[in-house]
């Protein structure tokens, strides 16, 4: 899949983060260059003292979207922008980023690949969790992962697992993790889950610190649907890590892959497998 012509990026900046404004401005200069028009978000824009354009308006106005900061900024930006399907790259502003894996020293370099049709669209696969709340029906979105864990540190959580509405399992522990490929280099990789490759339409099932050493981590087919509940007490629901929200004893969420894609911009020769190399020294 190769990238359509882009005339107009929207562009996000890591939050509280003012010191961003000199690499935004080089941001923006180097789109100009290419004849690209680079808008800012006005939360960002408020950040270092530039009129922006609200978000949804900016996603609507815009060809791409272009974070500036690092994984997380990106994930925050693939969240609020999935209902306009439009793809997005990240510029990272640190270190190498899963995610964000372009340098801004990089960044005049790639867009001119970018203008000339040398690049790739990567499709990834993102959760998509259905519970109650305040009776009505709340749909949200997890680029990385959801966990449904413990409200306190003293107790540990059962949480009764169905695929496809058949019992498939009840976790005893600390909770459950239900990451997407994307996500299995994230706290999933820290408890123990399996690294898998972020183009596959799978998910994975990880116990954070189980009762039984007979509970391991699980990967499903993208096809199925899961519900998962706690029956003796309230769970907490962990989305991304940056949003949570509360199920009481009982309350079921429902996950399952959304049906559209996210689409992620990069060099045609980015290797995955180059990335977890230097993030984890894989193979050393």
């Amino acid at each position: 899949m190769q990238a359509k012509t882009i005339k107009k990026v929207g562009v996000i900046l890591r939050p509280s983060t003012p010191e961003l404004k000199k690499s935004y401005f080089i941001l923006e200069k180097i789109f100009k260059k290419h004849n690209i028009e680079a808008t800012i978000d006005s939360i960002s824009g408020a950040m270092i003292g530039v009129m922006g354009m609200e978000f949804d308006l900016l996603c609507q106005n815009s060809d791409a979207l272009v974070t500036l900061g690092g994984d997380g900024t990106l994930i925050s930006t693939v969240r609020r922008s999935f209902k306009y399907d439009i793809p997005i790259f990240g510029v990272y502003a640190g270190t190498l980023g899963f995610l964000a894996d372009i340098n801004l020293t990089e960044l005049d370099s790639f867009v001119s690949k970018l203008v000339a049709g040398e690049c790739r669209v990567d499709e990834r696969a993102i959760l998509e969790a259905t519970f109650i709340q305040n009776r009505q029906e709340v749909t949200l979105y997890a680029f990385n992962d959801i966990v449904l864990t413990r409200p306190s540190v003293s107790n540990m959580i059962h949480i009764e697992t169905l695929v496809d509405s058949k019992p498939f399992n009840t976790y005893y522990g600390d909770g459950v993790i239900v990451s997407t490929p994307t996500g299995s280099t994230a706290y999933n990789l820290s408890a123990g889950g399996p690294v898998l490759f972020p183009l596959t339409n799978v998910f994975a099932l990880t116990p954070i610190c189980p009762h039984s050493l007979t509970q391991r981590p699980v990967v499903l087919p993208g096809k199925f649907t899961i519900e998962m509940k706690s029956k003796q007490d309230r769970a907490l629901v962990i989305i991304d890590g940056q949003d949570k929200h509360e199920l009481e004893v009982g309350e079921s969420i429902h996950i399952q892959l959304a049906k559209k894609t996210v689409k992620l911009i990069h060099r045609e020769e980015f290797n995955y497998f180059d990335v977890l190399k230097e993030k984890l020294n894989w193979g050393e």
